[in-house]
């Protein structure tokens, strides 16, 4: 497997998550981090856990094809195993996180994976889109974007989810979570993610989903999104929900 000099958030997070896919590097930076923060673990996977309810939520209402933008590791319950039935592409902008989810995903004929920067829709390799969001624009599908919000400022992310809206078809959904300001309280993490990080409290977050619609759950705290049983009692780190464009 391809080492890397460099660690990736994707790969600490599949750390994080139990995982196998991630390199020696990820692993110093991944436990660096929680020097300064504390166990990551659980948020991580209660983060993960929020996306397959989600997306269970969205496969429920008739979209078999979902867009992944910053998607990490395609495994440890990622999109195309929390909706087996659907077609996925699963894109990012790291190219050894990229070159990964290819290995991963080499036997599969629902998933693909591919370059793509959620500010520029068009990165995406059209062939890729067709065959794995098919009707892209003219049927309903699922945007994930899940880890991104925090790395972009206000303008840019107000312009990629609207940019989206415009390009979805009638129906879609949108999966997003944002990150509070939970790592206020600890600077030394706060620091290690470097100068593009964003916090953000919760009344920013409805505005800036411009014209797509939450559902009626609100954007909360991703633990308290439509929980499968009593939710964790974990800080909340990560708010997230979905949003829809409506038909007609």
């Amino acid at each position: 497997m391809e080492e890397a000099d460099r660690p990736s958030t994707a790969r600490m997070i599949d750390f994080w998550l139990g995982g196998e896919d991630h390199f020696p590097v990820d692993v110093a930076a991944a436990r660096a981090f929680e020097g300064a923060y504390g166990p990551c673990a659980p948020l991580f996977r209660e983060l993960r856990a929020f996306l397959g309810r989600a997306v269970r939520t969205i496969a429920a209402a008739g979209v078999d094809g979902f867009l992944v933008f910053g998607a990490g590791v395609p495994t440890r319950g990622n999109v195309h195993e929390a909706a087996p039935e659907a077609t996925v592409l699963y894109t990012d902008v790291d190219p050894v996180t990229i070159r990964l989810g290819q290995r991963i995903l080499a036997g599969s004929d629902r998933a693909g994976y591919g370059y793509g920067d959620a500010t520029d829709v068009g990165t995406v390799d059209p062939a890729l889109l067709h065959r794995f969001v098919p009707g892209w624009g003219r049927r309903p599908v699922g945007v994930v974007f899940l880890g991104l919000a925090a790395f972009l400022d206000d303008a840019t992310l107000a312009r990629t989810l609207d940019e989206l809206y415009a390009a979805a078809a009638p129906g879609s959904f949108l999966a997003v979570d944002f990150d509070g300001e939970e790592l206020a309280a600890h600077p030394q993490a706060l620091a290690m993610m470097g100068p593009q990080f964003r916090m953000r409290p919760p009344a920013a977050f409805g505005p800036l989903l411009g014209r797509w619609t939450p559902t009626d759950d609100g954007i909360v705290p991703v633990a308290r999104w439509r929980p499968d049983g009593p939710p964790a009692d974990l800080p909340d780190a990560f708010h997230g929900g979905l949003a829809t464009k409506r038909s007609g």
